[in-house]
């Protein structure tokens, strides 16, 4: 069987599928300290900007979700458009994203369940939580993928009405005045607030995911283009309110915001709400464990699609008889997952590191890949609308328009140079990207006729119903 369940995923599976991934409450609980350091009191309207960015990509990749719908879309909409290298490109990169981004999601379920279970005297290893958490996200994603994407909106969800209710108690406490230091532009530069919008398009990457379940979904040419973009209207709003209310509330802290490893639970503790300590905990590890399920379902579709065409081994297409759930390409990402993240947890330690720097180093590597994605399928719309018939000069605007706001995070990632390791990870990255490359030559020189037969079904892709 090579066939996933059809309509079984409508608009909130699919909008809690692109939140998950997103993960709001990584940006709350991790992220926003890294905003502060670089752009002071000015996190959210760099939280603005971003948003409004990455908009520009999402309405190019909605010239496809509204047209055409497969399993792994945005492999096969920038296939559509580039032909097969482009394509199999994108999907290359995509699976990589979705790897480290999940990575992040399983080492930040590791942190924050490391610290409830210290609280009860249980001191359990990284790499067992590690085990635990992709073992549990597996199992779900094997049985039924309605069930695991509900549960990513449920513990989402649950997070974050936690995070927000914080944030009321820490605004009332200041009589909801506005914050006059925040709206204010001294000291704040372009350059720092360009440096500032790479941090939060980073923070919203993985709004695209729900491409992906284009087999599975429900009435897929409304309901993907939706969740597109009411995902990122409702987490950057979200990230604009958090961040504005972090630097508000730990202002006058022993510690400034930029060095608190846990800001959630330091409000807490300045407004006497100690009693929140715990959830947030708690609905921060389930959070980051729902970031990890969500990159393995996403992941596991592009990696599903592109072994229909023969890009990987062609087992990892099948579909469980029962379940219609991509099972083998499901155990592939999860284990890869499981030995990337181990063996990084070991390299590190070596070097005095922790499974933080992990964190944080596995999520600076996935954006790498989103962004190579996001331009490649931004690069592929006008040319999809071309063979269509249905081009016009203001697709070609939106093309450049999305392209151009890239090069802005895309020169962010390796400038200013960043201290070791982060900087060898452009050209670990690139290293990828020639394997990758690698791989398409040979399939087009092993085999020319298989190519040319992908190529076929990828140009019906792009045709009108």
């Amino acid at each position: 069987m090579n066939k996933l369940r059809s309509n079984c995923l409508n608009f909130r599976e699919l909008l809690a599928q692109n939140i998950g991934v997103i993960s709001p409450t990584m940006t709350a609980a991790l992220i926003v300290p890294l905003m502060f350091g670089t752009t002071g009191n000015m996190g959210w309207l760099a939280y603005a900007v971003g948003t409004v960015m990455l908009l520009f990509v999402a309405l190019s990749l909605n010239q496809f979700a509204k047209r055409t719908t497969m399993a792994g879309s945005m492999y096969n909409y920038a296939s559509s458009g580039l032909g097969f290298t482009g394509g199999s490109l994108c999907g290359w990169c995509l699976v990589w994203a979705y790897l480290f981004i999940g990575i992040a999601g399983t080492t930040g379920f590791t942190i924050f369940a490391g610290k409830l279970l210290e609280a009860i005297h249980i001191n359990a290893p990284p790499v067992l939580l590690f085990g635990v958490c992709l073992a549990i996200c597996f199992i779900l994603a094997y049985k039924d993928i309605k069930i695991s994407t509900l549960i990513t909106l449920g513990l989402e969800v649950f997070s974050c009405a936690l995070i927000l209710v914080l944030c009321l108690i820490v605004l009332g406490h200041f009589h909801f005045a506005p914050d006059a230091a925040q709206f204010s532009l001294k000291g704040v530069s372009a350059w720092t607030l360009g440096l500032g919008v790479v941090v939060a398009i980073f923070s919203g990457v993985g709004f695209e995911s729900s491409t992906a379940f284009g087999e599975e979904a429900v009435n897929p040419l409304k309901t993907i283009p939706r969740s597109i973009i009411w995902s990122l209207l409702i987490t950057g709003a979200f990230f604009m309110l958090v961040t504005y209310t972090e630097v508000l509330g730990t202002r006058g802290y022993k510690t400034t915001l930029d060095q608190l490893d846990a800001p959630l639970n330091v409000l807490a503790q300045m407004y006497n709400m100690n009693y929140l300590w715990p959830l947030l905990s708690a609905g921060a590890m389930f959070s980051f464990f729902a970031l990890a399920s969500s990159c393995m379902n996403a992941g596991s579709r592009v990696m599903f699609a592109m072994g229909r065409h023969d890009f990987f081994p062609n087992s990892t297409s099948a579909a469980h008889a029962s379940h219609g759930t991509p099972h083998i390409a499901l155990a592939t990402m999860g284990s890869v997952m499981f030995s990337v993240a181990t063996v990084s947890y070991f390299v590190l330690v070596h070097f005095g590191m922790a499974v933080l720097d992990e964190f944080n180093d596995a999520g600076t590597m996935g954006a790498a890949g989103f962004l190579g994605a996001y331009a490649l399928v931004s690069l592929a719309a006008p040319f999809f609308l071309k063979k269509r018939g249905e081009l016009k000069a203001k697709d070609i605007a939106l093309c450049v328009a999305a392209l151009l706001l890239l090069v802005i995070p895309t020169v962010g990632y390796v400038y200013p140079v960043p201290p070791p390791p982060v900087n060898a990870f452009p050209y670990v990255f690139g290293a990828y990207l020639f394997i990758g490359y690698v791989r398409i030559m040979a399939m087009q020189h092993q085999k020319p006729v298989r190519v040319e037969e992908i190529g076929v079904e990828i140009r019906k892709i792009a045709q009108p119903a």
